[in-house]
Order: C-alpha cells, then sequence, then structure tokens
C-alpha cells in the first residue's frame, strides 16, 4: 500500500466513514454532495472540499451543480494531496472522484481510518459504460452508496447511463449538455448500435 504508514485506525475518536454518490451525468451527484456538505457545516463540523483540477466548466475554486448551486473547494492535482490538507477536519468532500488517480480510494481509507466522514461523488461509468476511474474501488470499500439516476432525455425512463452525442472518442471528455445526455440502458445501447 502506498501510504500504509499513515493508514491506522483510530480507536478512540469519532467514527470515520466513506459515502459514496454515484449516477449518469445530470443525475444529481454534485446537487447531492453540495446537500451533504451544507448539513455538515449547519452542524458546525470542519468541512473541507476538494476537486480535481480539470473540472473547469462553471467555477475554478468551487464546485458547481448543473443547476448553479455552489460551494467552495480547494483544487487537488493528484489525490495524496488531500491528505496533506485534508486531515485537519471533521468531514472532507471529494467531487467528479472518476478524474482522480487510482490512489484515491487508499486515500479515503486513511482519511476514514483516521475519524474522518468522507463523502465522494462521480461518474461510475464513462461514456461507452465501462466502469469509469476510481469510483468502482470506492463503491467496494464505503459504507454507504448512493447511486442516483437521472431522466432518459429519449424515453423518461430512469438514466443511468451518460450517452455522448459529441464527436471524439477520448475517454475524458469534460462537457455539458452539449456533449451528453443521459439515457436508460435501452436507449444507451440503441444509440450505440
Amino acid at each position: 500500500m502506498l501510504f500504509s504508514e499513515h493508514n491506522f485506525i483510530n480507536k478512540t475518536g469519532p467514527k470515520g466513514s466513506i459515502e459514496v454518490i454515484c449516477g449518469s451525468m445530470f443525475s444529481g451527484k454534485t446537487e447531492e454532495l453540495i446537500r451533504r456538505l451544507r448539513r455538515a457545516q449547519i452542524a458546525k463540523l470542519e468541512v473541507e472540499i476538494f476537486k480535481p483540477t480539470v473540472d473547469t466548466r462553471y467555477a475554478t475554486t468551487e464546485i458547481v451543480s448543473h443547476d448553479k448551486n455552489s460551494i467552495q473547494s480547494t483544487v487537488v492535482e493528484m489525490s495524496s494531496a488531500i491528505l496533506l490538507l485534508g486531515t485537519q477536519t471533521q468531514v472532507v468532500g471529494i467531487d467528479e472522484a472518476q478524474f482522480f488517480d487510482d490512489n484515491l480510494p487508499e486515500v479515503c481509507n486513511i482519511l476514514a481510518n483516521k475519524g474522518i466522514r468522507v463523502i465522494v461523488a462521480g461518474l461510475d461509468m464513462d461514456y461507452m459504460g465501462r466502469p469509469f476511474g476510481p469510483i468502482p474501488n470506492l463503491m467496494a470499500i464505503a459504507e454507504h452508496v448512493t447511486k442516483v439516476h437521472a431522466v432518459c432525455v429519449c424515453c423518461g425512463a430512469p438514466a443511468n447511463y451518460s450517452y455522448r452525442i459529441s464527436t471524439g472518442n477520448t475517454r475524458v471528455l469534460i462537457g455539458e449538455k452539449e456533449s451528453y445526455e443521459p439515457r436508460c440502458r435501452n436507449c444507451f445501447y440503441q444509440g450505440n448500435k
């Protein structure tokens, strides 16, 4: 383990945990993350919020939902930076987790083992319907997983796929409604034929 010297369990203090909020584009992941973080702030808990440098869609130092709700955040390039900046807190929020490196699950484990509540939001699948980044591993180790759904733009069913409508085949393409639309399983696979 990369960070094993820091990976101890806090036996006397508060109990940490990992929560994952995942789903497709436009499903409300960031909205739910912001809601949970605001509730922690209302409870007067110390909160630190992080997002990857690649996420520049709405603001550079805030996480912003599609509904334009926002909360201040710290931009980091690698998940290991979260360990340096988020250890003197009670709650850590991480948005767009699919863009972080593969060490993110271990970073979250270290924080949770120190008694910190870690709340992570991100896409669980890429535009091809494949597991995306560290999210599957985070789901496996999390105490709580919330899978949120959008509405399929084709048929109105619950949507859990992010269908790419723009051209390009790179795995990471930062975009909004001009690049992606939410689709249910049937409409997603019909579009990919």
